[in-house]
């Protein structure tokens, strides 16, 4: 697939997306390793909403290559 001046926003999504991904993973992950610390429910919180919204990034960047 060519590559088009529009595109760069498209990949920046994409590049974000899959940031926010890796940090819900880890976000979670920390939050349920250290459940002692006061932190914990944060933590998963902040990861939960991270996970959430890299998967909605990647879902509207599917939904607007498959309408085009």
């Amino acid at each position: 697939m060519a590559a088009h001046p529009v595109d760069g926003s498209l990949l920046l999504k994409k590049f974000g997306a899959m940031i926010l991904i890796c940090l819900g993973i880890l976000g979670i992950a920390l939050g349920l390793e250290y459940r002692s610390n006061g932190l914990s429910p944060e933590l998963i919180g902040a990861g939960i909403i991270a996970l959430a919204f890299g998967m909605g990034l990647l879902v509207l960047k599917i939904i607007r290559r498959n309408a085009a």
